[in-house]
């Protein structure tokens, strides 16, 4: 059937969507991974709160590609049902889009509480033969975000009195010192070697980052899909007006 010539410039514009419509799936993927990747060191102090939205993110862009075919193959033979699905299927992926966006404001709020909260509670397994892994991800945020305990490095002693104290912390709250040889120490909080500032921070600062990414992302792909919404509704309901007026 022939459409009119709005319907037909709609058509060729929702093929390019689609385009467009496949590379915003990749890119959420990617965002999705990408985070993914970042928080995964962290996975055993992490609430699961932090990966939960980055894997929906990776999901919606597996479906893309699905929902993709069926805009292409809808515009193209210009057949009503697959166009309205298509339709459909991208208001869904709208609203997840958005919930995911919006899901990752709210988490970036919450960052710090949640980081807090999970950095208190793996402190008092720091050291231990069974917690091997929480005590090489401890290590590994005091050294790379330049951070002692939670707020300071007092929040060790609080932890686990019976294995630190004010002058006995662990090592990757010092900084190692120029030319020394063996271990270096900090023994007190005046000293210049102490990493001063709390995790919470630093870290913190880290992973909210990464949450504005996610509400980000999913908000601004979740604007693209409401403009493909349009093209397609438009689409299905010329498609369906052409047919119903071959018919009379």
């Amino acid at each position: 059937m022939a459409l009119t010539t709005s319907a037909n410039f709609v058509k060729y514009l929702l093929f390019l969507f689609n385009f467009f419509f496949v590379i915003t799936g990749v890119i959420i993927m990617a965002v999705g991974l990408t985070v993914q990747g970042a928080y995964h060191s962290f996975r055993d102090v992490l609430d699961a709160k932090f990966f939960s939205i980055p894997t929906f993110l990776v999901v919606i862009g597996s479906f893309i590609f699905v929902i993709a075919f069926f805009g292409c193959c809808g515009a193209y033979k210009e057949n009503y049902c697959m166009t309205l699905t298509f339709s459909v299927l991208l208001i869904l992926i709208f609203i997840l889009e958005l919930a995911a966006g919006i899901s990752g404001y709210v988490l970036r709020n919450d960052t710090r509480e949640l980081v807090s909260n999970a950095l208190n509670s793996s402190m008092k397994s720091y050291g231990g033969n069974s917690s091997r892994e929480i005590t090489l991800i401890w290590d590994e945020i005091q050294v790379d975000f330049d951070c002692c305990g939670v707020y300071n490095s007092s929040d060790w002693s609080q932890a686990n009195p019976s294995m630190f104290n004010e002058t006995f912390l662990p090592m990757t709250c010092c900084r190692p010192q120029t030319g020394a040889v063996g271990l270096v120490s900090c023994p007190d909080a005046s000293s210049n070697t102490l990493r001063k500032t709390g995790c919470v921070n630093s870290f913190g600062d880290f992973i909210k980052a990464h949450a504005v990414s996610l509400g980000a992302a999913g908000i601004a792909l979740a604007v693209i899909q409401f403009f493909g919404i349009l093209f397609a509704c438009y689409l299905a309901k010329q498609i369906k007006l052409q047919g119903v007026s071959s018919y009379s």
